[in-house]
């Protein structure tokens, strides 16, 4: 008997202990609450077998039908019009129609956005490879003081990708292969009133001769720190073969009417794709 009394007065004293509970109950059930809120909305025919959807989509996109199975909205038709402006915009001020000539005797090969300018000298082939792709530098805030310019004062898009010159000599294993670029500050590696390069070498190493893929294993010489003297003879090394200031200059022009060129022809395909004709 006095077991019995003992047990209950435990029990009424747990319950009596959790003064907490009612203060977290309502918070739990506004969360359920609005929960079954959104059911509720969202459920169309759970009754009848079908299965809910939360936040179904009220609104449907306008489309148009053309024929071809695809989506048309009033932004794509919005999206076109804006490229039909585009490429005559970008038509007008097109320089040159077609891609200029390289002076020297170079022959160009094309593929996609990759050339490739290729010379025999002497039973030497030389051969430059440049892609147009993320060869433009950008474009740099100016100053406030220097900000009210007309539009016509805008400095022109130029091209000025990295290029790889490969020089290969009859009986060599390997050819002898720079990694060039264009330095934004175009700073000459020598002193004195000389006209300074409008490129640099990056790199030098030798690779065999026509591997699409070279060794990574092969010891590449950055000229970072390069004794002076080794680089101007490496420089006069390309001078050389035609490869100077004035293939350079030559070199920027051809990539930036490729890019141009190859700019007008994307936004071409994008007209076309976004109107599915």
């Amino acid at each position: 008997m006095l077991k019995s009394v003992s047990r209950a007065v435990q029990l009424a004293a747990r319950l009596s202990s959790v003064p907490s509970a009612p203060a977290i109950r309502p918070a739990l059930h506004l969360s359920r609450t609005f929960t079954r809120s959104i059911w509720s909305l969202s459920n169309s025919g759970a009754a009848s077998g079908s299965r809910p959807r939360l936040l179904t989509a009220t609104r449907a996109l306008p489309t148009v039908s053309c024929g071809c199975g695809s989506l048309h909205t009033e932004g794509d038709k919005a999206f076109g019009e804006f490229l039909n402006d585009e490429i005559k915009e970008e038509k007008k001020i097109q320089k040159n129609k077609s891609l200029p000539k390289m002076s020297g005797g170079w022959e160009l090969e094309l593929n996609g956005t990759e050339a490739k300018l290729i010379r025999s000298l002497s039973g030497e082939k030389v051969t430059i490879t440049f892609n147009v792709n993320n060869s433009i530098p950008p474009q740099l805030e100016e100053e406030p003081e220097h900000t009210q310019k007309s539009q016509e004062e805008e400095p022109d898009i130029v091209s000025t990708p990295n290029f790889v010159v490969e020089v290969t000599k009859p009986g060599a294993k390997n050819s002898l292969v720079f990694d060039c670029h264009f330095p934004e500050d175009e700073t000459g590696h020598g002193d004195g009133e000389e006209e300074s390069d409008i490129f640099a070498i990056r790199e030098v190493s030798f690779q065999p001769e026509g591997d699409a893929d070279w060794k990574e294993t092969s010891y590449t010489l950055n000229t970072d720190s390069l004794d002076w003297a080794l680089y101007d003879h490496l420089m006069d090394f390309l001078a050389d073969r035609g490869v100077d200031n004035t293939f350079a200059d030559e070199l920027i022009d051809l990539s930036t009417a490729l890019e141009h060129q190859e700019y007008i022809k994307f936004l071409e395909d994008l007209s076309t794709f976004v109107k599915c004709k």
